[in-house]
């Protein structure tokens, strides 16, 4: 093979490299607290639909962005519990600002079965 083959070789690989890397392992972060939330549930909704069917709630809420409404019942360092069925996530909490009812905006990241909780993370207090 001449040298002019093995560069054109070389070219393209470093070529679909930079196009991999750019494509598929470099995404920019999505910023929840930026999009308009797909859904707007109830704790208790929300709740129900994973203890009914979790394979169905999955589909339904999994890493999309959702509003979810409901009372605070436990808030402490970054974590909020609406009604002692969903965990929200917050970079940092807000102060004063998780008390009684309240709507919140995450990217939904699951159910957790053992405790019985859905999971929220990258969570903002919606005003």
């Amino acid at each position: 093979m001449s040298k002019k083959g093995i560069l054109i070789i070389v070219g393209i690989l470093v070529l679909a490299g930079a196009v991999f890397y750019k494509g598929y392992l470099y995404r920019p972060v999505r910023d929840i607290g930026a999009e308009t939330a797909a859904l707007t549930v109830s704790s208790s909704e929300l709740a129900a639909d994973y203890e009914k069917d979790a394979t169905a709630a999955d589909a339904k809420y999994l890493n999309k962005t959702i509003e979810v409404t409901g009372a605070v019942t436990q808030a402490a360092d970054s974590l909020i519990t609406v009604d002692s069925l969903v965990v929200c996530s917050f970079d940092k909490l807000p102060p004063n600002k998780a008390r009684g009812n309240v709507a919140i905006k995450g990217r939904c990241i699951g159910y957790d079965e053992i405790f019985g909780e859905v999971k929220l993370d990258q969570c903002t207090i919606k005003e």
